[in-house]
């Protein structure tokens, strides 16, 4: 699934200058706990979360994922979505919670990254 087709179906808005909308993505995980995102998420992957702090970008990057989707209407602080774009990593912001944002994109077709 291309990242600007998973914008679409979270109707999210993008918080970081620069992205790839035609970067593919496969795989979809989501956690608050930066120690499950650590252990359990596959590189290239998708992260849904609530946590909108310096830790959700710093776990992105040492996990290798493609890009962060905040949950509930939250976003990151200025100083985090600077560090996101240092590093090239977008940042997307959604109304949806958790739950419903889990179904809409395993119906619009990435994959959960354990089965």
């Amino acid at each position: 699934m291309k990242l600007k087709e998973i914008i679409n179906a979270v109707e999210g808005t993008l918080l970081t200058k620069q992205f790839k909308q035609d970067l593919d993505i496969q795989h979809c995980g989501a956690s608050d706990l930066m120690s499950d995102v650590l252990s359990l998420m596959k590189s290239g992957s998708l992260l849904l979360t609530g946590l909108v702090n310096l830790q959700s970008i710093r776990t992105a990057e040492m996990a290798d994922l493609a890009a962060i989707v905040y949950v509930r209407g939250k976003t990151p602080a200025p100083d985090a979505i600077d560090l996101a774009n240092e590093l090239g990593i977008p940042l997307i912001a959604s109304h949806y919670g958790m739950f419903e944002m889990c179904g809409r994109l395993y119906e619009a077709g990435l994959e959960p990254v354990m089965h």
